[in-house]
């Protein structure tokens, strides 16, 4: 489907086809909008395996898979379980308990599918899907959007005209990179190997599929999330110095070293059989200076993207993808597409990422984690954090106050034993240092 107006082959363009590309597009089609989506792969392709938030639920339901999802059988997510390395301490994370979000259970998902699921309804709503169409360059006229691409098939390129772009190209970063918008987060500069494993035993009781967040003594931590009835994603996250000091050799032999030398995960690998290639990824945390501007605005990972260890990335991008779409549909109404209309789209989204970012910089400090796996934290005050971690970042004022109270008592845990020290303190544990590096948005613990 094109505009009905000659001037424009589209009324809009997103590049990227990953749940906050396919998120935007469906939102602008079903608001009657004309739209195109180059995705420079061809689905389904490989993509780690993730596991949602609570109010991903919301998304499901606005962009009209909730059924799908549900037909799809991904295993269900209840909360997490939290452990130590020597598994002494540690509890559940039960998003049950939360009274701010519509639906608490969600799901551990393969991102195969789970994209392709996406990407197929924006299909079925009228979006025009392009796989294998890689956006070469990008320009911004006053009138118009002005795209260049190239098929990845027979290298045909093509230039096309909307009216406004939405970047969702996650790390690739089109425009992040075109006008030099990302911000790195050094407190956050970390390194994660991962792979998928067979034979990796679920947990015991009426939520086996719930994720495990497994912290070792030092300032590296574990996920195992089930994907599938078979498969267990499993990866530990390091901070960098202390990277330097445990790598040893391969990425097979890294992630060997790491599991063998942490007691819980040892245990829970015994009979475990790699499926996938080793995988590394690193510096995956940044944000930037602007999500939006003339004619463009960033959705997903390609305008920011935080640390994995509280699950934030799908979620996230799905809100973002739908935000996008109804500030562009808001922008058409006005036939304003100036960077000032978009000012609050920018705003909520850095508001969202400053948010979690204060929960992802405190985990990574010993004070934090004292506090967070203690066995028997305030109830009332742990709700809140679990609210939180559920996905709902923008909640009440009460729960709000309840999470400044959460982080006052790591402050006294850092100078006072409030709970059981059950990490390491030494220069050789890796926690990055306490002073913000220049850039980093002094808003941690």
């Amino acid at each position: 489907m094109t505009t009905s107006d000659p001037g424009y082959d589209f009324d809009f363009a997103v590049a990227g086809g990953g749940p906050a590309g396919s998120s935007s597009a469906i939102s602008l089609r079903q608001r009657g909008h004309s739209v195109v989506l180059f995705e420079r792969e061809i689905f389904p392709r490989f993509h780690i395996g993730e596991s949602l938030l609570s109010t991903a639920n919301d998304s499901f339901a606005a962009l009209g898979v909730a059924k799908q999802i549900e037909a799809a059988s991904f295993p269900e997510k209840w909360g997490a379980r939290l452990f130590t390395h020597d598994g002494q301490n540690g509890r559940y994370v039960d998003f049950t308990c939360v009274r701010e979000v519509t639906k608490p259970q969600t799901y551990q998902v393969p991102r195969e599918e789970f994209d392709r699921i996406l990407l197929e309804r924006a299909r079925e709503v009228g979006v025009d899907v392009r796989e294998a169409c890689n956006v070469i360059t990008c320009e911004f006229a006053a009138d118009a959007a002005i795209l260049d691409v190239a098929s990845r098939v027979d290298a045909a390129a093509r230039r096309v005209r909307v009216r406004a772009l939405v970047d969702a190209t996650g790390r690739g970063g089109l425009l992040a990179r075109k006008f030099n918008l990302r911000t790195e987060e050094p407190r956050l500069a970390n390194v994660a190997i991962y792979s998928h494993y067979t034979n990796v035993p679920r947990l015991e009781g009426p939520r086996p599929d719930d994720i495990r967040l497994i912290a070792r003594d030092d300032a590296g931590w574990f996920w195992l999330i089930p994907i599938s009835k078979e498969l267990t994603s499993v990866g530990v996250v390091l901070p960098k110095a202390l990277y330097r000091r445990l790598a040893n050799g391969s990425p097979e032999e890294t992630l060997n070293g790491t599991i063998s030398d942490t007691p819980i995960v040892a245990e829970l690998m015994r009979e475990a059989r790699r499926e996938w290639p080793v995988r590394v990824e690193k510096d995956f945390s940044y944000s930037a200076s602007a999500y939006a501007g003339n004619r463009w605005i960033l959705a997903g990972d390609a305008g920011s993207f935080l640390d994995p260890v509280f699950s934030t990335g799908v979620s996230i991008a799905m809100e973002s993808g739908i935000e996008a779409a109804a500030a562009l549909h808001r922008a058409l109404a006005r036939n304003d597409f100036s960077a000032s209309t978009f000012a609050a789209f920018s705003r909520r989204q850095r508001k969202r990422f400053e948010t979690f970012r204060r929960f992802v910089v405190g985990f990574y400090t010993p004070q934090f984690r004292d506090v967070f796996f203690s066995p028997e934290p305030p109830t009332l005050i742990f709700r809140s954090v679990a609210t939180m971690l559920a996905g709902k970042w923008n909640a009440s004022l009460w729960t709000r106050f309840l999470n400044q109270l959460f982080f006052g008592m790591i402050s006294i845990q850092k100078r006072f034993k409030i709970t059981r020290r059950a990490f390491r303190r030494d220069r050789e544990a890796g926690y990055p240092s306490e002073v913000s590096s220049k850039g980093s948005i002094a808003n941690g613990v």
